[in-house]
């Protein structure tokens, strides 16, 4: 009973926070509700005996992401922009039509995985002496989750490399 309204409330807090984020005036107050976003998301993780996400969730996006949020917010020169001056370029039709087609993607997966019988465990899931949490991320990632841990670090890397590039000075 506890779990459970400690869970709610986390969870009143986290969308409570994700409204404040996306209709604070101020950018760094919008960055600071980020903040206890994540922090509500990571204090969740905890309630779900997931210490390593929890850590994880504070160490990269509390910690990590949301100061490289701050620093941009800092450095670029932001000017109020007057409301009543709308772009005309402006595309509200098209996106209302891709934000539905969105969302009627992620509604058929909760279905279609909602009906899927559970899978069975691999065999070398199955072999792992494991004993805790972090060591079942561990063997996860790096036996059933190997090549789309690859593809996920290949991708990085090639963000990383574009975003040097498009941030050098021409000397």
């Amino acid at each position: 009973m506890l779990e459970a309204i400690i869970f709610y409330s986390l969870a009143a807090f986290i969308l409570g926070f994700g409204v404040l984020v996306i209709t604070a005036r101020n950018t760094v107050h919008s960055v600071l509700f980020l903040v206890a976003n994540f922090l509500c998301v990571a204090f969740i993780y905890v309630l779900l005996a997931a210490e390593f996400l929890a850590v994880i969730q504070v160490l990269v996006y509390a910690g990590g992401i949301v100061v490289l949020y701050l620093f941009v917010v800092m450095l670029v020169s932001l000017r109020a922009v007057p409301e009543a001056r709308l772009d005309p370029r402006r595309q509200s039709r098209l996106g209302l039509v891709i934000a539905t087609a969105v969302l009627a993607e992620v509604i058929a997966i909760v279905v279609y995985t909602a009906n899927q019988p559970s899978g069975v465990p691999s065999p070398a899931a199955a072999a792992a002496p494991v004993q805790g949490n972090t060591q079942v991320v561990g063997w996860m990632l790096y036996t059933d989750f190997l090549v789309p841990f690859e593809v996920a670090s290949v991708l990085l890397l090639v963000a990383m490399i574009g975003a040097i590039l498009l941030a050098r000075k021409e000397a």
